[in-house]
């Protein structure tokens, strides 16, 4: 919502600006999914190093710190 509100003041005070950012947006977006992707795929690799290298500790009965 705040995004929108946002884009509504740019449209207010220069127009074809927000007109320009309303078309670019989706090839952004598609700029940027590969990151995320990767992104997405690096947290799983990390999350499963974690818990390899907390099965022992796990295995042995050590207690969980929060």
């Amino acid at each position: 919502m705040l995004t929108f509100l946002l884009w509504l003041l740019l449209l207010f005070c220069c127009w074809p600006l927000a007109l320009l950012a309303l078309v670019l947006y989706p090839f952004v977006w598609l700029l940027l999914l590969p990151f995320r992707i990767l992104g997405i795929a690096v947290d799983g690799v990390l999350g499963l190093l974690r818990g390899v290298v907390l099965l022992p500790a796990r295995a042995l009965g050590a207690v969980r710190s929060r």
